[in-house]
């Protein structure tokens, strides 16, 4: 179950893609968050990276992300994919083909449990002002170099914070394009993504969030009591 938490963080960083701050009216960040009011569908190729304590060399998967506004994305990694993550407006599912599973993540806001505060990211979706991002988390610092700004952000929930100390977003300054995302949990572990050959505003196919699951699937609901 750790692990399929800390795929949900990546999915809510992916989905708080635009940053802003109070760091002044022509701050590249805030030129990114301005980018994102055009923002229909977006996809790309990505390779994600885990460095784990435990091993002595990361772990590494290829994969595919598309996101549809205002908060519809899913996630395939691993070719082929062992782990599908689909998210609609009401529940998010997550499928393991490989291992007949599914889970099954209301997001309805009277939820509980210690899962809560962590899912409640995902409905920040592409944030199209200042206060939409504040509301989730605070920038403790930003760089410049090379054409990418990376920024360093930290979840204001407390239950989360505990999970996820420090999340790092990066973006090109050239073209206003996410280029990379890296978390860093509270075990000392990191995972990195790095987006490839983004696509802004193509055309998406509608089935691609209307995963059909099948009769050998066997669905739970992880946060169910």
């Amino acid at each position: 179950m750790i692990y399929n938490l800390r795929f949900l963080i990546l999915l809510a960083v992916l989905s708080a893609g635009s940053i802003s701050g109070a760091i002044g009216s022509q701050s590249p960040v805030d030129s990114w968050l301005n980018a994102q009011t055009n923002m229909l569908t977006w996809s790309a190729q990505v390779v994600q990276t885990r460095h784990l304590k435990s091993l002595a060399q990361p772990l590494t998967a290829e994969g595919r992300v598309w996101f549809a506004a205002p908060d519809r994305f899913r996630w395939e990694i691993g070719t082929p994919a062992q782990t599908i993550a689909v998210r609609g407006p009401e529940e998010m599912l997550v499928i393991y083909p490989r291992l007949k599973r599914a889970e099954r993540f209301p997001l309805a806001q009277q939820n509980a449990g210690p899962y809560k505060d962590t899912l409640a990211l995902l409905d920040t979706g592409f944030p199209r002002s200042r206060a939409d991002l504040d509301a989730r988390f605070q920038i403790a610092s930003q760089s410049l170099s090379n054409e990418v700004c990376t920024v360093v952000l930290q979840p204001k929930s407390p239950s989360a914070r505990r999970m996820m100390p420090e999340i790092r977003v990066a973006f090109g300054t050239n073209d206003w394009t996410l280029r990379s995302t890296e978390l860093q949990f509270a075990d000392g572990s990191r995972m990195h993504n790095e987006f490839r050959n983004p696509k802004l505003n193509a055309s998406v196919d509608e089935k691609l969030f209307q995963p059909v699951v099948g009769g050998d699937i066997k669905v739970v609901e992880p946060m169910k009591k």
